[in-house]
């Protein structure tokens, strides 16, 4: 998949197994393609792990706010990802194995800051114009 997506900002859905459960991650999160690399943005629902291993490859968050991000490589979508992710949550730190899935269906490109302003001009538009008919029927009830 990552040889069919052009240079840009993605989102993309994810699914988190594995652990106790209690845990999640943001979905859909930010996937960025790059020279055919794929990275994806991992926020985690807690600010406690301070760590994560990727085919073999350490990653730190890269917040020091929050809950936990990292930015780790995705090698394929569509494919069950097995990563370890330490938390510091419990009394002790604790190691724990967990599997991302990148689902490929979902992959969206993001909009250039254009798109974005079209889409809030309108939106603002559509707000100004029901405030306008609300207004309007009020006046004419009178």
């Amino acid at each position: 998949m990552a040889k069919q997506l052009d240079n840009g900002e993605y989102t993309v859905e994810v699914a988190l197994t594995g652990g106790s459960g209690k845990a999640t991650v943001q979905s859909p999160t930010k996937l960025t393609v790059e020279d055919g690399k794929m990275t994806a943005e991992i926020q985690w629902s807690s600010p406690h792990y301070d760590y994560m291993e990727v085919d073999g490859k350490e990653y730190r968050p890269v917040n020091t706010e929050g809950n936990s991000l990292f930015v780790i490589d995705v090698s394929e979508l569509d494919s069950d990802i097995p990563v370890k992710a330490e938390t510091l949550a419990m009394s002790t730190p604790h190691m724990i194995d967990y599997t991302l899935r990148f689902d490929s269906a979902t992959v969206r490109k993001t909009g250039d800051g254009l798109t974005t302003m079209i889409v809030t001009c309108a939106l603002g538009a559509a707000i100004l114009a029901g405030a306008a008919a609300a207004v309007f029927r009020k006046r004419r009830k009178a």
